[in-house]
């Protein structure tokens, strides 16, 4: 097969598994002007992981392309590394969360040391924007220009809790404002019995995780590796030319289908469930 061939089938195969992709992920139309809204928004912010996974479809197209010399083959392995890519891009969002959680503690650590060094509260949260995690910094930054721009503390911590939109922010900066707002003589030590309820929190979701992944990634393995083999074997012409029949094809619609039922189901077992906001 030219190459020329190879790259115009791949092309198109890619694109096929895009389109499918972004159908398999459509949310639902609805009549609500904000939910539209918020439709369009997850669109915008899929585009990159869509491009993305475009892209390395279309690589992996036309690797495997000149390796078996049938398009039929390559369908398969075009839309599983299409899939893959625009699922692992689409849940960086999640992924940096769960790091940011990793940095609650170390923001009460922080605030403990600005109080205790003669700061009000005031001043220790705006101080988070020059000395607190990296991450964090912008957040808090903004947070020092709310307060200088509007002079309202309840309203700027509000918004950060919106902004955060955890579990962890909330309990620290309902903290704050309770304190703010009625006084507190024990808020260093409501900071040091959160502070140790986080770490200890993180560190048994971190060990939980850990050894979910280990099953996780094994049963992934096993799903792949029948379509490893494939690859290996459709070097043969005798492979190809079987798998061009109406029983290849059959076989190759019904190892889809059982795949992509596998990897979505241990993905769904391996989730750990995510700990409700309550001063939402």
């Amino acid at each position: 097969m030219h190459i020329a061939e190879a790259l115009f089938i791949a092309l198109v195969a890619a694109g096929m598994c895009g389109v499918g992709v972004c159908v398999m992920y459509q949310q639902p139309l609805t009549r609500s002007h904000n939910e539209a809204e918020k439709v369009s928004g997850s669109f915008r912010r899929n585009k990159k992981a869509i491009v993305s996974s475009m892209i390395t479809g279309s690589i992996v197209s036309i690797a495997v392309l000149i390796w078996t010399s049938s398009a039929i083959i390559t369908f398969p392995f075009s839309f599983f590394s299409t899939l893959i890519t625009f699922t692992y891009l689409r849940n960086k969002a999640a992924r940096n969360e769960s790091a940011v959680a990793h940095f609650w503690p170390e923001v009460i650590d922080h605030l403990i040391s600005g109080i205790h060094s003669g700061l009000s509260l005031s001043e220790a949260m705006v101080g988070l924007g020059a000395r607190g995690p990296e991450i964090l910094r912008p957040a808090f930054a903004e947070f020092h220009q709310e307060l200088l721009r509007e002079g309202n503390f309840s309203l700027a911590t509000q918004n950060l809790k919106t902004q955060f939109n955890s579990h962890s922010s909330d309990q620290i900066l309902e903290a704050v404002l309770l304190a703010k707002s009625l006084g507190g003589s024990e808020l260093l030590q409501i900071f040091r019995t959160l502070g140790d309820f986080l770490r200890q929190d993180l560190s048994l979701r971190k060990e939980i995780e850990i050894k979910h992944g280990w099953i996780r990634n094994s049963a992934h393995l096993s799903s792949a590796a029948p379509w490893l083999l494939l690859l290996l074997l459709s070097s043969q012409p005798g492979t190809a030319q079987s798998f061009a029949q109406p029983t290849g094809i059959a076989i190759l619609c019904i190892g889809i289908l059982l795949t992509l039922t596998a990897y979505f189901w241990m993905g769904r077992l391996g989730r750990l469930p995510k700990t409700p906001r309550v001063f939402s």
